[in-house]
């Protein structure tokens, strides 16, 4: 996990608690939560989107080839 060690992840936890307090807590991990899940979201969207603009451009490509061919005889 990013090459971090336990003491190090221990560490981190600490100053989040010092930071944010218990009783906010929850809500920053909440927060947290929904944004990773947004972000996974919009990556799959993104990686359906993908073939479809790849195949549209490959085939806009292969028309204004064949409208060069038509037009250049």
């Amino acid at each position: 996990m990013f090459g971090l060690g336990s003491s190090e992840l221990i560490i981190i936890a600490i100053i989040i608690f010092l930071l944010f307090g218990a009783k906010r807590l929850p809500e920053v991990g909440r927060g947290l939560g929904q944004a990773i899940k947004e972000f996974r979201k919009v990556k799959k969207e993104v990686s359906e989107e993908s073939p479809r603009l790849t195949e549209e451009n490959v085939s806009k490509g292969s028309q204004s080839k064949e409208g060069e061919i038509k037009g250049g005889q």
